[in-house]
């Protein structure tokens, strides 16, 4: 191997480290990131159940004192209901 070539196959070695560090850069910022979305969705799904759960119970008192939804209710489309009460 002449000078000019182990130059040129330095500089080629030299490059491949490099762009190497920065793949794996990429790949560790994208892992982060995807652990760091799929906490925040965790949390935003788990909040929107927590506080459905918190709610329930006054959506159920709100249901049964308009009786929508119960067995007995003699009008068969809520819309009419909500007409009815506006009236």
């Amino acid at each position: 191997m002449n000078p000019e070539e182990r130059s040129l196959f330095d500089r080629m070695y030299k490059v491949t480290v490099e762009n190497n560090e920065i793949l794996k850069s990429i790949r560790r910022t994208n892992r982060i990131s995807m652990i760091v979305k799929t906490i925040y969705w965790g949390i935003i799904i788990g909040l929107s159940i927590g506080a459905f759960y918190f709610i329930q119970p006054y959506i159920d008192f709100m249901t049964n004192a308009l009786g929508i939804g119960t067995a007995n209710n003699t009008e068969p489309n809520i819309l009419n209901t909500l007409q009815d009460l506006l009236k």
